[in-house]
């Protein structure tokens, strides 16, 4: 058996980091599987209907729609913060093409913004909303959806 102080040190420190890592990769490494059972809400954008995910918790909003090769079309992702501030969200692992919606507490769109798939671009809304509603790139200009339009059912959360 090797005792040597420089080994045990860094076997030690080793054994230390695997512990960390082990108790922190739910926050350090992002599932590598959509996550698809979350809780959902129905929401209404004048005759439109969205079938979507709510993201509550920080794991939650941290996947977000990582890992999803697809969604259909009347679906989408609720973003849910505690209080409102500016918003900011990136692309990283996420495969399809999005549209932010960024929604004040009343279901007012502050403001879109497309985003590209696996990109580290920051996408922030204008002012501080606690609500972010991420579609399929496209939806919003398809229903002509612009900033300013109420999202019912949103205000309710």
């Amino acid at each position: 058996m090797n005792t040597s102080p420089a080994l045990n040190s860094c076997g030690f420190r080793r054994k230390l980091m695997a512990c960390v890592l082990l108790m922190c990769a739910p926050t350090i490494w992002a599932q590598e599987e959509p996550q698809m059972n979350l809780k959902r809400v129905a929401l209404g954008v004048g005759m439109h209907r969205i079938d979507a995910q709510v993201a509550l918790t920080p794991e939650q909003r941290q996947i977000g729609l990582m890992w999803r090769k697809n969604m259909p079309t009347h679906e989408g992702m609720l973003f849910v913060f505690e209080q409102p501030s500016q918003q900011c969200f990136w692309m990283k692992n996420t495969l399809i093409p999005l549209t932010a919606a960024f929604v004040d507490d009343d279901g007012t769109i502050v403001n879109l913004v497309d985003m590209q798939p696996q990109t580290l671009n920051p996408h922030c809304s204008a002012k501080p909303v606690r609500y972010v509603l991420e579609m399929n790139q496209g939806w919003f200009t398809k229903k002509n959806i612009k900033a300013g339009t109420k999202i019912t059912g949103i205000a309710s959360r």
